[in-house]
């Protein structure tokens, strides 16, 4: 086994402390955008024992009129980036077309989607158990033919 060079072991030492001050930074400072030097809080923070649970949704109207489900599979658009984005796309509902575009991208023999809207189901909640009673919201829509 060969030692360590005094270069060698300070360069360790640097790196080490660096990634310490990064980790440290994104603790006190980061988000989960910050992720792996940041906090990830998805999994960290639970809704309150009594409020309802959200589950966000993509979905689309076709032109004959069928609801489209807009998941991942349908648009190669996660989830995660959707509700991460949310509040852009409530305030600038024609980035909604970027949704359509995708879907259309993947399904080029399916007709025209005609609207597409994010759709939160809250679930019921009663002392942190499901109550099996849901209502869904519209946050945001977009029809075709809109800006």
């Amino acid at each position: 086994m060969e030692t360590l060079t005094t270069r060698g072991r300070a360069l360790r030492l640097g790196a080490t402390a660096l990634g310490l001050a990064l980790l440290l930074a994104g603790t006190v400072w980061g988000s989960d955008d910050h992720f792996p030097f940041g906090p990830f809080r998805m999994y960290a923070t639970s809704n309150p024992p009594n409020e309802p649970a959200p589950d966000t949704r993509v979905e689309g109207v076709d032109s004959d009129g069928a609801l489209v489900d807009l998941g991942q599979d349908a648009t190669g658009i996660r989830r995660a980036e959707i509700e991460g984005q949310q509040s852009w796309y409530v305030a600038e509902p024609e980035r909604l077309r970027e949704v359509a575009d995708a879907y259309a991208d993947r399904h080029p023999d399916a007709p025209a989607l005609a609207e597409v809207r994010i759709v939160v189901r809250w679930h019921g909640i009663a002392d942190g158990r499901p109550t099996g009673t849901y209502h869904d919201e519209t946050v945001v829509r977009w029809q075709a033919g809109t800006p």
